[in-house]
Parts: structure tokens; sequence; C-alpha cells
């Protein structure tokens, strides 16, 4: 959800129609409670897909990008104005929250969930 909002963010200022276009099939929820799939497969296709238009809004994000700022709305309408190297580390970050969160729910059901540090991950995949 919060992935999906954030893009739309990020689309607004010029020069983004290249992300403005691949958000077509990714409506702007209308608040955190939007249902973005039906179904858990439903769900892992459209973050799959949401993952891929990440990636390529990634590749194109240049130092210049980052050092200006972006005026936006939160999603119960109050402006903000931040640079973009903290709101795309923002966006990549919060996931990490959420994960935390997660995990712990899944602890508290009783579910190992093995080793969640970063630093305990092989080498290689850092």
């Amino acid at each position: 959800m919060g992935d999906t909002i954030w893009l739309h963010r990020f689309a607004q200022p010029e020069p983004a129609s290249a992300l403005r276009e691949a958000l077509r099939p990714f409506p702007l929820p209308t608040s955190l409670r939007h249902e973005l799939a039906g179904s858990f497969a439903e769900l892992q296709r459209y973050r799959a897909a949401l993952d891929a238009v990440i990636a390529q809004w990634a590749g194109t994000l240049t130092e210049a990008r980052l050092e200006g700022e972006l005026v936006y709305r939160n999603t119960a309408g109050k402006t903000f104005t931040r640079s973009w190297r903290q709101l795309v580390l923002h966006f990549f970050n919060h996931q990490t929250h959420h994960r935390g969160q997660a995990s712990t729910l899944l602890f508290q059901a009783g579910i190992d969930v093995g080793v969640t540090d970063l630093i305990a991950l092989p080498t290689e995949a850092l």
C-alpha cells in the first residue's frame, strides 16, 4: 500500500512521465484500508509487478534528483516538503519496519522465522 502511494507522489513532478505511465495498472489507493487484491495469489502478482516498476524507477534516480525537494500531501491531506534523498531513504527503509512487525506477529503465534538480522545474511547476498 505504502509503496503504491509513494510512487504516485514521486510520479507527480517532471520529469516523471515514464513512472506515471508504469503506474497506470496501479491506481492510487483512496485510503490506508484500500484492498489491493482479492486473494494472496493476486497480491503476489501485484507485488511482483510493482517491484519491477520500483526497480526500473530506482535505476533512473540521479544525484541531481536526490538533491531536490518534493512537495506532497500525506493521506490525511497535510502538505509537506522534504528532500528527495530523505524520501527515497524512507521509501525503501519503511518496508523494514513492516517486516519487523510481521516477524513479531509470527513469533507471537509460535512460528520460528529464523535469523532476520542483516549481518547474518551470506556476504554474497549483501
